[in-house]
């Protein structure tokens, strides 16, 4: 059954005991899963997962080959992997050849399905635990309803009032989870008030009793979806235009909306400020999940609960909001508005016929070689399109020269595509307003885009994986003379300064209304310039500077009025000094330096600013030798990376000091000799990396105090051109060797030479299915067959 909570108890136990891994990795499995995409998926996250560099041409491979490096891979290692909601009783017989049953480490694999079927089927040829999920008894149930209901203004208690109708609602939920939260999140939009309660439950009731061949927590995630206003029932169905499991940017879900009309203009917000209203009252509602938050809390990416999902797709069939192709499917029903193209169909596009020619959208999830005819059949047969999406079409090579003709484009993405080069028609789009170019291989923007008026959105740039100099691996875009005649851009970054013809700055100064602005490539003489045309940038809430080299020293002091909803700051580039007015940023959550051989420590320079919740300082970005925080300072800070300062030799961190750090990452620093005193007052500290610390570094410090905190501790280092994480545990073993062996002269860890001698474990790789209890006992019994224990 779906909704009993099975990924949520799956990704509990992920959480909690990756750390006690070598590698781990979590996939979602879809009903209409391709093998070679799971394989690709399952060898990237893996690697991700150590922090190496993902191999080159893995989507080239074949799936002969993906095979062999994913198990040469695993070999040796103890790791975890979690496949979740797996529909196909023969999936296991896909999966369980790829990975290696090594006797000498301990493989641990966990499945979630809704079918028992497919439990069974995997306990005929492996070694299997099947831990049933059963649904919440009645006193987790009305504890549940009750956190999410009342959680915040009555501290999770029931009033009195309305206890007897909430135990109605409760019960009517029949103890499944996910039906108690949505129902909740529908509760708590509304009056609390004896009326509301009984209005809902009279819904409720008979939403129950009609519709016999739905289940009953499908009936009631659509008396969910019914109760949502108008302007938000279209932002909640585009969620099923992506493919199942799909974790999507709430940033891309933002500009579409806007595209698409859903988002109603208010007095003094943008149209994306609302959007993200809209996004958190979906979010509110427990109708959308959050895959990923930011330090600060703001929503990365997102997503719908799969039986949510399957909801949408039937709602989106009913009125005709979005058709999605997927496979060989390719017959069309009724008018269609948006078309999402999932694995193959190509020739749908191609097609001209009376069912495509009114589609406003269009959505391609391709990641085969698409036909070189399909690009300009957009233009032939999709006249009328809003939204053009091509982000996960990788293959995509060229745009069609006539792409103006679609006159109504107002959001158009070829975001990691192959496109190398904008049309000169692109001049005709008017009403474009985002134009999405990251990771495509545009390097520069054509002339004729000053003309288009409506631009709110540039983004573009790539990451050079193959730069070796670190400063440089962010390329930004060449613009052409007249960008600053676009006077509705809010965000733009990153383009370059210095292009021949353009005075960059000139046109900056005119683009007043901008919020996010990167910029690279700046000489020492640029400095002046560019903090003229930031002070007019009142909106400003991102900026992200940096030079063309980082030995090319710029000056950032002469800005008297800083932007005062800056939010975020990067530096990378030599200044000597921190520019004064950054400790006027009251608002500033982030900041990051680096390359700037500060000579004062910054520390001292930064203590006060109120927000900020997370802190880098990094690159040779400070040249002394002590850094130190004083009690009380950085009283919110959540964050904080020193990487690769070379020349500091002590920090000290008081008590009373970063009280709220969770994050702290440091290295390599050659010269620091001890573990920053103070490390044992950090009662919140989750997780410490250490990065390419000296064995000197190592051999002398005493751990515990750092363990006494709670943290998950991580070494990371480079071998043979490869990042490896190891866990304290191995670095202790390494580190004893060395001892009982007089071996403390090597200047960093031999990992490979002695990890290779460890005493193999004797138990075998072992297979978790969670099907359709409860959550500490769930945790334990799971927790317990793969090796980890609970603190």
């Amino acid at each position: 059954m779906g909704g009993l909570g099975k990924t949520t108890l799956a990704y509990q136990v992920y959480i909690r005991s990756k750390g006690s891994f070598d590698c781990h990795a979590w996939i979602e499995v879809s009903q209409s899963y391709r093998k070679m995409d799971l394989l690709q998926n399952l060898i990237k996250k893996l690697y991700k997962s150590r922090e190496e560099p993902i191999p080159d041409g893995i989507d080239g491979m074949d799936e002969s080959t993906v095979t062999t490096k994913l198990r040469d891979y695993l070999l040796g290692k103890r790791y975890l992997v979690i496949f979740d909601d797996v529909w196909k009783i023969n999936f296991w017989g896909d999966i369980k050849n790829v990975l290696p049953d090594d006797s000498e480490k301990n493989g641990r694999i966990i499945i979630t399905t809704r079918d028992v079927e497919v439990a069974n089927f995997c306990k005929i040829s492996s070694f299997v635990y099947i831990h049933h999920l059963q649904p919440l008894p009645p006193e987790k149930s009305w504890e549940l309803f009750c956190i999410k209901t009342f959680g915040y203004e009555f501290e999770g208690l029931c009033p009195a009032f309305l206890e007897k109708l909430s135990h109605e609602i409760v019960e009517r939920c029949q103890g499944l989870p996910l039906a108690i939260v949505v129902i909740a999140g529908l509760l708590s939009t509304k009056n609390q008030s004896v009326e509301e309660w009984r209005k809902l439950l009279t819904s409720l009731s008979s939403e129950l009793e009609s519709n016999e061949h739905l289940t009953s927590i499908t009936k009631i995630l659509s008396l969910s979806y019914n109760d949502l206003p108008y302007y938000l029932k279209s932002c909640f169905l585009y969620f099923g235009i992506f493919p199942e499991d799909y974790s999507v940017r709430s940033g891309r879900l933002v500009r579409q909306w806007i595209a698409e009309g859903f988002v109603v203009s208010k007095r003094d917000k943008t149209f994306e400020v609302v959007a993200e209203e809209y996004m958190a009252e979906l979010i509110n509602r427990n109708l959308v999940q959050v895959s990923k938050v930011d330090f600060d809390g703001k929503v990365r990416t997102c997503r719908v609960h799969d039986l949510l999902h399957e909801i949408i797709l039937n709602k989106m069939d009913d009125i005709s909001f979005c058709q999605v192709l997927s496979g060989k499917e390719s017959t069309f029903r009724g008018l269609i508005r948006r078309l999402s193209i999932v694995n193959g169909c190509h020739d749908v596009i191609a097609r001209r016929t009376p069912e495509i020619s009114h589609v406003r959208s269009l959505f391609v999830f391709d990641f085969e070689e698409m036909p070189k005819s399909l690009a300009s059949a957009i233009t032939t047969n999709f006249k009328l399109l809003k939204v053009l999406d091509f982000e996960d079409a990788p293959n995509l090579d060229h745009l069609p020269k006539n792409i103006g003709s679609l006159f109504n484009l107002k959001y158009l993405s070829l975001r990691g595509t192959s496109v190398r080069s904008l049309p000169k028609s692109i001049v005709e789009l008017q009403n474009l307003e985002t134009l999405d170019l990251k990771q495509s291989w545009i390097l520069e923007t054509p002339v004729e885009i000053k003309r288009l008026n409506k631009l709110r959105h540039l983004l573009a740039y790539r990451f050079d994986d193959n730069e070796d100099n670190p400063f440089n691996k962010r390329k930004g875009i060449k613009v052409k003379k007249g960008i600053g005649l676009l006077n509705s851009l809010q965000k733009v970054f990153y383009i370059q300064a210095n292009v021949v013809g353009v005075d960059i700055f000139e046109e900056l100064s005119k683009l007043t209304k901008l919020r996010k602005l990167g910029i690279t490539k700046l000489r020492g003489s640029d400095g002046r310039k560019l903090c003229d045309c930031i002070q007019k940038m009142n909106y400003l809430e991102s900026l992200d500077v940096a030079a063309v080299s980082g030995d090319e020293m710029f000056d950032l002091e002469s800005m008297s009025s800083p932007p005062q909803f800056l939010q975020r700051l990067y530096l990378k580039g030599f200044l000597t000094k921190l520019p004064e007015w950054i400790t006027q940023l009251q608002n500033l959550v982030r900041l990051r330096i680096y390359w700037s051989k500060l000579e004062d420590d910054p520390v001292k320079a930064l203590k006060n600013l109120p927000c900020l919740l997370e802190l880098g300082i990094n690159c040779d970005a400070y040249y002394g030798e002590k850094l130190h925080f004083e009690k009380g300072v950085f009283p919110k800070l959540k964050a904080l990376r020193f990487w690769t300062l070379t020349r500091l030799r002590l920090l000290v961190i008081e008590e009373g000091a970063l009280c709220n750090l969770e994050m702290f990452d440091i290295g390599p620093c050659p010269q620091l000799k001890e573990l920053p005193s103070g490390f044992q007052h950090l009662r919140n500290l989750k997780q410490v990396c250490f990065l390419e610390m000296t064995t000197h570094f190592l051999m002398f410090q005493n751990f515990q105090s750092l363990q006494s905190t709670g943290a998950n501790i991580r070494f990371l280092y480079k071998i043979d051109g490869k990042q490896w994480l190891y866990r304290l545990e191995q670095v202790t073993k390494v580190l004893e060797y060395m001892r009982e062996h007089n071996e403390e002269d090597w200047e960093f860890l031999p990992f490979e030479e002695i990890l290779s001698k460890e005493i193999a474990s004797t138990v075998r790789s072992e297979l978790v299915v969670a099907t359709p209890s409860h959550e500490l006992m769930c945790l334990r019994a799971i927790e317990d067959r793969i090796g980890t224990a609970i603190s």
